[in-house]
């Protein structure tokens, strides 16, 4: 015999699920077709937002107990300047300080029971995890003039012998604070606060100008 109550609860459930689904949006949803813009294959740089990945704060001591068994998950926790270390399911954690780290992966590659997982690593040794996923955004910035729009407003020096492929630094770009990632040669990730994406999306949007295709000029 079917429990109507337990039926209607779960249809009133899967109903705001969908609806709570169907209501998400990125920061920077809204300046999607402007960044699309930038991606011709004549372009010297391209822009794009990377929405809905997981992000994860961390503050424990690499070197106690409940460090390594949180590196364990996350295939190790760096332990130098500018470091980030890499694991399984595309995840990678970047070095912030000697005890704060930032876990970045891509929303799909996890089962979204990763904040627990770390929560249960960290045991009840000192430290925290925080769930960060809706703190921040993710900016793809690529191309050979990527650096230089990058440079207009940044004050770190990211000449490939100081800021090498591979590193992260916690660093500003158009007075806003972000972490920037170097992950390919001519490829930088950037992750501002959320409240910062529409901001700094149109900052550098402003910054790529110089180095967009104009429209070809037919001459009489």
């Amino acid at each position: 015999m079917v429990n109507t109550t337990e039926s209607t609860d779960a249809q009133i459930t899967d109903v705001q699920q969908t609806h709570l689904t169907a209501r998400r949006h990125s920061p920077a949803e809204h300046l999607w077709a402007e960044f699309a813009k930038t991606a011709s294959a004549e372009a010297r740089v391209s822009l794009r937002e990377i929405p809905f990945q997981v992000m994860v704060g961390i503050r424990v001591d690499p070197l106690s107990e409940g460090g390594r068994r949180i590196g364990a998950v996350t295939g190790g926790l760096p332990t130098a300047c500018g470091q980030v270390t890499t694991g399984v399911a595309g995840m990678a954690v970047l070095w912030l300080g000697p005890d704060e780290f930032l876990l970045v992966a891509e929303e799909e590659a996890l089962d979204g029971t990763l904040a627990a997982e770390l929560v249960a690593a960290l045991g009840d040794g000192a430290g925290q995890t925080v769930d960060l996923s809706s703190n921040r955004t993710t900016f793809e910035l690529a191309g050979p003039s990527a650096r230089a729009v990058l440079e207009k407003s940044c004050a770190a020096d990211l000449h490939p012998r100081a800021f090498s492929t591979g590193v992260a630094i916690a660093t500003v770009i158009g007075n806003v604070p972000v972490v920037l990632w170097k992950t390919d040669n001519e490829t930088f990730r950037v992750f501002p606060r959320a409240s910062f994406a529409d901001y700094l999306g149109r900052w550098l949007l402003d910054g790529m100008r110089e180095f967009t295709v104009a429209e070809s000029t037919t001459w009489h």
